[in-house]
Formats: structure tokens, sequence, C-alpha cells
């Protein structure tokens, strides 16, 4: 089978203390990342700088939007059986005609609790589903928020734990929560990181430095497996803010739906115009995530190396010193998700 590579854009990036404060990104400290499958092994602190920090949205989750226990993939069984079925110690006795486990024993990865008992275990979704929700998944569509529900093609995705853990962490993220059994928060930390990258989930700034703080301290050299491409793919909701300006007294704000970006962008417009389904800016460019763009005294924005922007070909300048929007690097290599960037004019 063949694995399909692509590229994740990782920007180191230091955090920014204070409300509202987004980090800043340096223009020399870029790498690109190529993940090329699940075979492959990574050092978890560099996923961890390919994902955005943005503000979460909560505005509007219902657990209801996210239809789970469903068999998906076509096996016969429903997420929840296939994760008890995988997730238990021995041989569980399975039912063949419903899929259903009739006997087994757990371990709980949280607490370290033994059962046999599975009305004493939980599926915990990793990422909990209120987590996604507010970190991109308010974006999707209904078949990709059922697929990721429902994710048993990545065992990081659903794990079977005690009924305690599962309602002791909630919707937390590792901001608030971390396991009871310390000895398993490496692994925890480097599954969490790798949901988030692989569904193309943003982080909050305080989740964000959390877990750049543990795999700085005791989770140090912490690793992360690889992965394939999430079912379903991923389509976003963009909207596209204007801030008011001395500049543009017009300013106003529109928002806009695109499949090709996964963030919150904001751009200084002087004129701003608007159909059913796109808003034009008269000055160029957006920046993503980790920052807007502003125009300067000479007409270029100042832009943020390595952040997303549009459209394609626009210019701006950071310290001076060219930039374009593009979807390749230097080299001609492709983003990830054929998504531009700001990188340096050759």
């Amino acid at each position: 089978m063949n694995i399909t590579s692509w590229r994740v854009f990782a920007a180191s990036a230091t955090l920014v203390v204070g409300l509202g404060a987004v980090p800043s990104v340096g223009a020399e400290s870029r790498t690109d990342l190529l993940v090329k499958g699940p075979s492959d092994t990574y050092q978890a602190i560099e996923l961890l700088n390919t994902i955005r920090i943005e503000r979460e949205r909560p505005a509007g989750y219902r657990r209801t939007l996210f239809k789970h226990w469903l068999d998906v993939d076509g096996d016969g069984c429903d997420a929840r059986e296939q994760v008890l079925k995988r997730d238990a110690t021995g041989l569980p006795q399975v039912d063949p005609f419903k899929c259903f486990v009739v006997e087994a024993d757990w371990v709980s990865p949280y607490d370290g609790k033994k059962t046999s008992d599975r009305t004493e275990v939980d599926i915990d979704h990793v990422v909990a589903l209120k987590e996604a929700w507010d970190s991109g998944a308010w974006g999707w569509t209904e078949s990709q928020r059922t697929a990721y529900a429902n994710d048993t093609s990545d065992p990081r995705s659903l794990l079977a734990v005690s009924s305690s853990s599962n309602r002791s962490k909630s919707d937390k993220d590792p901001s608030n929560w971390l396991p009871p059994l310390r000895s398993y928060w490496c692994i925890y930390v480097s599954n969490w990181i790798s949901v988030k990258a692989r569904w193309n989930l943003s982080m909050d700034e305080s989740e964000w430095g959390r877990l750049k703080n543990l795999l700085e301290g005791q989770c140090a050299g912490t690793t992360v497996r690889g992965f394939s491409a999430a079912p379903g793919g991923v389509t976003v909701v963009t909207t596209t803010q204007a801030p008011q300006t001395s500049v543009a007294p017009t300013t106003t704000r529109a928002v806009t739906a695109t499949t090709i970006s996964a963030t919150t962008t904001i751009s200084t417009v002087t004129t701003i115009a608007t159909s059913t389904t796109r808003a034009v800016t008269a000055t160029t460019a957006t920046s993503g995530a980790s920052g807007s763009a502003t125009t300067t005294v000479a007409g270029q924005p100042n832009v943020r190396p390595g952040s997303f922007c549009a459209p394609e070909g626009a210019v701006g300048t950071y310290n001076g010193l060219a930039y374009v929007c593009s979807k390749t690097d230097v080299n001609g290599n492709a983003y990830s998700g054929n998504r531009a960037r700001w990188r340096r004019q050759t």
C-alpha cells in the first residue's frame, strides 16, 4: 500500500504572556517536518511546533453534532465495541453475530484500574468532542464530525479507560487535566499532539504552553509515531476580520467559507466588496493565526514569516526583507494541504 507523504510546517514560537497575546514567530527559526506515515517516528516537540495557536471558539457546541459509536469502517463492529476488543488485555469473548464484547479484562492507562466489567469502562476521545469543536471542528461537515467521533483508524484517537478517570477529565485539555498515573503523562502528551496535528486542530496558548513545558522538562525527548491522513478530510470555515484603523475608516468585516484554510485570518483593508461566496480586500494579503498583516507607509504589508496567507502571489515585508505568499517553499516543495504561506522572496 502506498503511503502519501505530506509536509507539516513548523514555526518555533515564543509564547507572549498576557491577555489576548499571540505567539511571535521568528524568521530564522522556521523548519519543515515531512510526515511520511505511521511507521516513522518524530520528536514530539517538533510536531507541537507545527500546530497553530488560536483562541478557542466554543459557541454552538452540542454533543449531538458528533454522531458516535457507529460502524463507519464497515467491519461489522461499532466504534465502541471495536475499542473494547482492541484494548482488552487478553483475548476477549465476543458475540460474532452482534459484535458485542461479552467478557474481557481491561486496565485503564489513565489510572491503572483493572476491571472485567464493561460497564466500568468508558471509551475516551483523547481530544474530547467539545475540545475538538472549540479547536476547529466547528467548521467541519457532518460527515467529518462523524468520522472524528468514530475514528478507529489510529489507536491514539480513542482509548478504553476507567469511567471515573474519563469523567474526571471531561472535556479538559492538558493545561487543566493530566492522567492520575504520572508514568503515563508523556504518552498522553504524545497522543494528544498527534491527534491535534492529524486532524488539523488548533491549540490555545495555555494548552500549547503546558505541553511545551512538559516536553522541555520531564517528557524531554518524547517521540511521536507518524500518522496517515485523517479520514474524511477537513473543511474549515475561515473568518476574515478587518480591524478599525485610521487609514481605512470604512473598514468592515466579512465571513467567508473556504476549503483550503483551517485558521482564522486577519487583514487590514481599505475597501471591501462582498458577494454570497467571497470577500475581496483592496490592499492585499492576509496572514494566518500567528498574526496580522499591517500596512506600512510604503504600502507593503508587514507579515509574519511562515503564517498562512492569501492570495497566492501577494508580496509583503518582514524586517525589511521581501516575502511572497506561496504554496511552495524556496526549494519548490509544496506546503501541507496545498496551503499558501509567507516565505522569503527569491
